[in-house]
C-alpha cells in the first residue's frame, strides 16, 4: 500500500492524512466532525493509522492548525550552536525513525537536526499549487505564500524527507523547500517482512536517513566524504545493492 495516499490526489473532495501520533490524529477527527457533519461540507476523510505499538507523546503546544495543514515541527534539535543543520521530515510510523535519526545525528556527527512531522502530503500540495494558481494570475499583486515555504523560510541546512510510501509525494511539495530536499520512500512491489527488515530494504530506516543526511551534508562540501563513507559501512548498508524499485 504504498501507493494510497498518491491515488488520493486527484480525488478533490478527499481529505488524506498519514498521522504518526494519537493526538494528531485526534485533532483530524474533531475537525472532520466538524466539517463533515457541523458544517455539512461535501468531503469525505481517507485515513491511515499505524498498527504498530509505540509510546505516544504529549502533544507540544501551538500545532493543532500545523496537523490539520499538513505539517509542523514536532522536535527541535536544541543543539542551536552546532556548525552543521538538517531538517527531518516523516509521516506515520516513519517519523519514529527520523526521531532516532536525529539522536544518532547529534551524539555521532554533530549535526543539529529539527524533526518535521508531515500529516498530509496532499494538503500540502493542494495548498502550495493553489498559491501558484493565485500567484500566476495575479502578477504584480500580493503574493500568497505556501504552508511549507511559510514553514520552512528561517530554517538552515539540508532537507530529508522519509515516507513509508513512494517517492512520488514527498517529491510533489519539494519546489515549496528552501532548497531540493532528498526524498525517501518505498517505491517498488510489496512484501512480506518484518518492520525492520522492509525499512532497511526500501531504503527508510533510521540509518538511511542518517546517511542521506550526511551525504547532502557532504554534497555541500560541508562534510568529508570520508565521513559518509564510513557511516555506510557502520549500518552495514550494502551500496551495491539493487535498487528496491527494480527488485
Amino acid at each position: 500500500d504504498g501507493n494510497s495516499h498518491l491515488l488520493a490526489y486527484p480525488v478533490p473532495n478527499l481529505k488524506a492524512y498519514d498521522p504518526a501520533f494519537a493526538f494528531e490524529l485526534a485533532a483530524i477527527i474533531k475537525d472532520g466532525i466538524r466539517r463533515m457533519f457541523v458544517e455539512q461540507e461535501d468531503i469525505f476523510y481517507y485515513v491511515t493509522v499505524e498498527n504498530e505499538p509505540y509510546p505516544q507523546p504529549p502533544q507540544p503546544p501551538g500545532v493543532e492548525e500545523g496537523i490539520l495543514r499538513g505539517m509542523y515541527r514536532f522536535r527541535s534539535s536544541g543543539a542551536d550552536g552546532a556548525e552543521l543543520k538538517a531538517n527531518l521530515f516523516g509521516s506515520g510510523a516513519i517519523l519514529n525513525q527520523a526521531l532516532e535519526a536525529q539522536v544518532i545525528l547529534g551524539e555521532r556527527y554533530n549535526v543539529a537536526a529539527d524533526v518535521w512531522s508531515i500529516t498530509s502530503f496532499k494538503e500540502l500540495y493542494m495548498d502550495g499549487t493553489a498559491c501558484d494558481r493565485v500567484n500566476r494570475l495575479n502578477p504584480g499583486g500580493e503574493q500568497r505564500v505556501p504552508w511549507v515555504r511559510r514553514c520552512l523560510q528561517e530554517t538552515e541546512g539540508v532537507y530529508v524527507i522519509a515516507s513509508d510510501y513512494v517517492k512520488a509525494l514527498p517529491n510533489s511539495i519539494c519546489r515549496w523547500f528552501p532548497k531540493p530536499p532528498v526524498a525517501l520512500g518505498t517505491d517498488g512491489f510489496g512484501r512480506s517482512e518484518s518492520r525492520a527488515a522492509l525499512r532497511r530494504f526500501f531504503e527508510v530506516d533510521a540509518a538511511h536517513i542518517v546517511v542521506a543526511t550526511l551525504a547532502e551534508l557532504a554534497r555541500e562540501g560541508r562534510l568529508d566524504p570520508e565521513v559518509v563513507r564510513s557511516a555506510i559501512a557502520e549500518f552495514g548498508i550494502d551500496p551495491g545493492a539493487p535498487n528496491p524499485v527494480s527488485v
